[in-house]
């Protein structure tokens, strides 16, 4: 996946969110991780050198609220946002780019596991006993692999949830935001699934 900001958006970026309120140095890391979606969370070795040169430069100000310092932007740092507004609308268009990538490659990671699940079940019915030949020696070997694939496509579903279900709650403890789309798309692609693997059972 490319970087997240080019060369000199980050930069940018971080006067924008201060253009929107003073914050202290967590709330804008915590900020940049909502909306980037979760897909870039800055350390503070990132996030203060660059501060501290936005106040080299007088474009913020730094005061201390108890434990916290709260960064505030200038007059001379709002005349640089409203100059390069476009820039900031340019770097915006891009996050929302990278959220809705999120969302593909969620809909393409289930796409792909259901997919092979789907021709490992149709691998078992098709070796699955014929009623003519159900007592040979033949139809029980084909119950008992029909059942070891069955327990392997168990274990797989089982995988599966399990790989989602963390990265999901990895992402939203990160602080990342959850969007709507990612979930829509992965219940989207569970249904298709769903639907496909019944009809290759019926076959």
């Amino acid at each position: 996946m490319p970087p997240v900001f080019s060369h000199g958006d980050l930069r940018l970026y971080l006067l924008s969110l201060l253009a929107e309120a003073p914050r202290h140095g967590y709330d804008i890391m915590q900020s940049l991780a909502e909306r980037t979606g979760g897909t870039y969370t800055p350390s503070a070795g990132t996030i203060y050198p660059r501060l501290a040169k936005l106040e080299e430069e007088g474009l913020v100000t730094k005061t201390s609220d108890g434990r916290k310092t709260v960064y505030e932007i200038t007059d001379a740092g709002r005349a640089e946002v409203q100059d390069r507004a476009d820039d900031i609308a340019g770097i915006q268009a891009g996050l929302a780019d990278t959220v809705r990538l999120i969302a593909d490659e969620v809909r393409t990671s289930v796409r792909e596991a259901m997919k092979s699940l789907r021709a490992d079940l149709a691998a078992a019915t098709n070796e699955a006993p014929d009623a003519s030949t159900s007592s040979s020696p033949g139809a029980d070997d084909a119950r008992v692999r029909s059942r070891e694939e069955l327990h392997r496509a168990e274990a797989a579903i089982a995988d599966f949830r399990g790989r989602v279900r963390a990265e999901l709650r990895s992402h939203v403890a990160r602080g990342g935001e959850l969007q709507a789309a990612v979930v829509d798309a992965l219940q989207a692609g569970l249904d298709a699934a769903a639907t496909s693997l019944s009809e290759s059972l019926r076959r």
